[in-house]
């Protein structure tokens, strides 16, 4: 909402300050559908052609996340917190081997039957049964997971990240492409270099126009873009290292309480419920 906020804010004010200037729209409404589909189709084409079928699909569901935001809030920290106190606390009470059937089949989990948003990331789950699986594989040096961990979710990070480079080499692309169509409406206005000088003038204004749309998109659109949807993607991976802190933390031997206050100290600010907030959650924690 933001983002459509500040996009808005933009266009009035720009235009709003051409206005007061008294600039006159005719000319740039005049050009505007050629020059905007000489831009757009040339970075659509171009965005086409440096990215697979799997990341243009991804790409565009990055558009999504912008507008929609980060979508773990503090309400998904403390759950996620309460799922992984229960597990520690299981490994703690019962051993490594009482998780086999929670990580083996998590679609019949109670525990991650409690969670139903949890159950549906499949990110999230796959972490959590993975490590805890090593966990009852006896690979309990704490170092060597952390670090396993550390790769993996690296490598989330740069996966989730391409849509907003990608966004960002259009944009980096835009004023350059705003150019070849302002040069190609100059090789027009040479042709008609017999016309009045009014004529000619419009004609030079109407060319001009895509350098500015092309200005105008990269810098005061898509950059945006890419760098809200590189925020988003960054706070969505703090929900992914609160999983790590609190596994490494129990390996390290801490108590369950312990594993999880490691982890909650790893939510962003935003959303970290206070200790009191998940010290309640943990005590309402009835899994069957």
């Amino acid at each position: 909402m933001t983002t459509i906020i500040g996009f808005v804010f933009l266009l009035v004010t720009v235009f709003g300050g051409y206005t007061i200037a008294g600039g006159k729209f005719g000319i740039i409404l005049h050009s505007l559908p050629y020059e905007a589909l000489m831009i757009g189709g040339a970075a659509i084409g171009a965005f086409i052609m440096s990215n697979s079928m799997h990341d243009v699909k991804h790409t565009l569901g990055g558009f999504g996340k912008v507008l929609k935001g980060a979508r773990f809030h503090k309400s998904d920290y403390v759950e996620m917190l309460s799922l992984l106190y229960w597990f520690v606390r299981l490994v703690q009470t019962k051993g490594a081997m009482a998780l086999e059937a929670h990580i083996e089949k998590p679609e019949e989990s109670p525990a991650f039957n409690k969670f139903p948003k949890i159950k549906a990331n499949h990110h999230a789950v796959a972490i959590i049964c993975d490590y805890l699986r090593m966990v009852g594989m006896n690979a309990d040096d704490p170092h060597q997971i952390e670090d396993v961990m550390a790769r993996e979710l690296k490598k989330i990070r740069e996966e989730e990240m391409h849509s907003s480079h990608a966004i960002q080499n259009i944009a980096d692309a835009l004023p350059a492409l705003g150019i070849v169509a302002a040069v190609l409406g100059v090789i027009k206005t040479m042709a008609a270099i017999d016309q009045p000088p009014t004529v000619l003038g419009g004609m030079i204004g109407g060319a001009l126009v895509g350098t500015f749309l092309g200005v105008l998109l990269a810098y005061g659109l898509m950059g945006p873009i890419a760098a809200r949807l590189k925020g988003v993607v960054e706070e969505e991976c703090k929900y992914f290292e609160v999983i790590r802190a609190v596994l490494v933390a129990h390996l390290h031997g801490n108590a369950p309480q312990v594993s999880v206050e490691t982890g909650r100290k790893m939510a962003p600010s935003a959303y970290m419920p206070t200790f009191q907030e998940l010290e309640a959650a943990l005590q309402d924690l009835q899994i069957a």
